[in-house]
């Protein structure tokens, strides 16, 4: 029968199902990548989102307690030296394990070591939360309650450092060369976002009550580890050499494409941890304020800084596609601009301004120096860049309690003058250094390597 004389309900038919076709072949498609263990570009997507609120959970847990701590430890007879080293035994055990984790997550994959992170953070922020607690009730001496606190932080310090490096991994296994700055600067931006928001959002609960924002975020890093569980695809361990998974690929420290951004990353914490660590006690000392009217004043100036870290992380970086270059130049720029605000700030205008710029300049530069760690490296290096990445962003909380704070202790506003001097020298770096002019011929070189992206 010829199609003229074909029946008006057979051609019905027969235009339906060609009309479904693209619909089934694109479905058969994404059918035939899921049995050879390739994520889907969906899957990808939703795989991104998740990650994304992962890292701002395990980013507001790091730094929550800088705006809540520093009032109670003033209450409880701790010192500036004491609260800091709270923070610093955690940040220590973060530098020796987050290349540990890192490494790891090249052997047994990116997912299982994302959800060792995040069950360390949960669970140690509940103990954090209640050890502090049974020392507002006066149900633990200080002489006791010193090294719990450090202890429970501890835990977060050494499982708590492997999410953020297994998760930089996950994507740059995901994502080609072009992609990656964007790629990875997004999970970057979800880390920074949390450790600007977390004293924040701290100092909002506390409202409720004192330790309420330790109890929420821990509520979320549970849910979030759940959510990696079930949600976050990953059927193959990451493509790599079998002597490469019995020992994790290990880069040298010392290497001309690795040493300048641990370099870089070790300078940039200290700035940042000295700023987030004496915020709190800088507010109270240049506006002579007391512990309870102290909360409110710097729960503004980190609002204020985190709304500008998402302006940059999300307005700006995810809308633009920004270089490593140029998130590296401006956001040193916009730094020294900060540091200059604090150092003459008289007034609680001039410190919400300064804190502002400082929230600007860290959500640019942060994800610049993870793109640009990623990007100097081949593909089969992802999880051991992120994790010596990683474990720079908390070297400043180890070093600060013993050149901050003799420097605050010397004249409070000393300490932001030496972050201004430390941004010049990154500025320096990213004007002047070949590193930043050859990342594009690494590109080139490592445009082969790509082959398999989207796989795992």
């Amino acid at each position: 029968m010829s199609e003229l004389e074909e029946k008006p309900k057979d051609r019905e038919t027969r235009d339906a199902q060609e009309n479904a076709a693209p619909g089934l072949a694109e479905r058969a498609k994404q059918a035939a990548e899921i049995l050879v263990g390739k994520t889907t570009p969906e899957e990808r997507k939703r795989a991104f989102v998740i990650l994304f609120m992962c890292l701002l959970a395990v980013g507001m847990g790091q730094t929550l307690v800088f705006a809540v701590l520093p009032p109670i430890t003033r209450k409880l007879g701790m010192g500036e030296f004491e609260t800091t080293m709270i923070y610093s035994l955690s940040a220590l055990l973060w530098v020796m394990t987050s290349a540990f984790w890192g490494r790891r997550s090249d052997v047994m994959g990116r997912k299982p070591v994302i959800l060792i992170g995040l069950l360390g953070f949960a669970v140690s922020t509940t103990l954090f939360a209640f050890a502090v607690l049974f020392g507002l009730w006066g149900m633990v001496p200080l002489a006791f309650l010193f090294p719990l606190l450090m202890g429970t932080r501890a835990i977060f310090g050494t499982f708590g450092s492997g999410t953020m490096p297994a998760a930089q991994a996950y994507v740059a296994d995901r994502t080609t060369r072009a992609e990656r700055a964007s790629g990875v600067a997004g999970i970057g931006a979800a880390f920074g976002i949390g450790t600007v928001v977390g004293p924040g959002v701290a100092a909002a609960f506390s409202e409720i009550h004192i330790l309420a924002p330790f109890f929420a975020v821990a509520v979320l890093a549970f849910l979030s580890a759940l959510m990696i569980w079930f949600l976050l695809p990953e059927r193959t361990a990451p493509k790599s050499s079998i002597a490469e998974k019995r020992a994790g690929v290990k880069l040298n420290l010392m290497a001309p494409n690795v040493l300048p951004w641990v370099i870089v990353g070790v300078l940039l914490s200290l700035c940042q941890s000295t700023t987030m660590q004496l915020a709190a006690f800088y507010f109270m000392d240049v506006l002579h304020l007391e512990a309870e009217a102290a909360t409110q004043a710097i729960s503004i100036g980190l609002l204020v800084m985190a709304l500008s870290t998402i302006m940059a992380q999300i307005g700006l970086i995810q809308r633009f596609n920004l270089s490593v270059q140029f998130l590296l130049r401006w956001g040193a720029v916009t730094m020294i601009l900060a540091s200059a605000m604090l150092v003459i700030a008289n007034s609680l205008g001039v410190l919400v301004i300064g804190m502002g710029l400082a929230g600007l300049a860290f959500g640019l530069l942060r994800p610049g120096l993870q793109a640009g760690g990623s990007l100097s490296v081949s593909p089969k290096e992802q999880g051991a860049i992120a994790g010596i990445i990683g474990s720079t962003a908390a070297t400043g909380h180890v070093i600060n309690p013993f050149v901050g704070i003799p420097l605050y202790h010397w004249h409070h506003f000393a300490p932001f003058i030496m972050c201004g001097v430390l941004m010049v020298i990154i500025l320096g770096f990213a004007v002047f250094h070949p590193l930043m002019k050859d990342l594009d011929q690494r590109a080139d070189d490592f445009e082969d390597e790509e082959e398999g992206i989207g796989y795992h």
